[in-house]
């Protein structure tokens, strides 16, 4: 697929889910840019708790945010990301901040800046976007919506071998319900809830291989693109 191809991809689902590393591959083989939402607001959390804002403090995270110049730059590895020129990808996977980012994404203010920069990034080009709300709220318009889910168990163990090669010991049935706290949470917050766009496909990762994943998104957006002659 040409890259000049204005094809906005989303992929929502609960963390876990595969959503990243399908993604990742997605945008690669289509020649599209790939855009980890979530990223953006690590890294608005990552800014918030080094300038020691309470991330209970609606207010002051939202400033944070609207302040805040995020980039995500691809590399060859994947994506890096800087905020206000410091370069945090590896920053942002910690637990405290995996933990205040799942907070500040509930806050209106927060959402709605970085909403405002992830449809900028999909005016000049095609792209692959990941999140939550990326198919309902971010670029409901577009036909290549994508929903992954996975157990909750299966998801858990793979954030614990992520947390495990990143050196830190976690427990999986902690994980498991953090896991599971996390989805009340982004399913209940009032701005951008987590939910399937009505449209999106559904996609159940629990028992099947990345490379299968990848293949069945890819197959749908390339009969869609052939049949309407993009």
């Amino acid at each position: 697929m040409d890259e000049r191809n204005h094809v906005i991809v989303t992929i929502d689902g609960p963390a876990g889910a595969g959503k990243s590393t399908v993604a990742r591959l997605v945008a690669r083989r289509l020649s599209l840019l790939y855009v980890d939402s979530g990223a953006m607001y690590r890294a608005v959390a990552w800014k918030a708790l080094k300038l020691g804002v309470d991330i209970a403090d609606e207010a002051a995270v939202t400033r944070v945010a609207e302040n805040a110049h995020i980039e995500l730059r691809p590399d060859a590895t994947g994506t890096r990301v800087f905020a206000d020129g410091e370069e945090v990808t590896s920053a942002i996977r910690t637990p405290a901040v995996s933990d205040a980012s799942s907070r500040i994404a509930t806050v209106p203010g927060v959402r709605e800046a970085l909403v405002e920069q992830q449809r900028q990034m999909g005016r000049t080009r095609g792209l692959v976007m990941e999140g939550r709300d990326i198919g309902t709220v971010v670029f409901p318009d577009t036909p290549f919506k994508f929903y992954l889910e996975a157990s909750p168990r299966e998801r858990a163990r793979r954030r614990q071998k992520d947390l495990e090669q990143a050196g830190y010991q976690v427990n999986i049935v902690e994980l498991e319900e953090q896991v599971l706290e996390r989805d009340r949470r982004d399913m209940a917050r009032s701005v951008g809830p987590l939910k399937k766009a009505a449209d999106a496909m559904f996609i159940d990762t629990t028992d099947m291989s990345i490379e299968e994943v990848v293949q069945t998104i890819i197959a749908r957006v390339e009969t869609f693109t052939k049949g309407s002659g993009q």
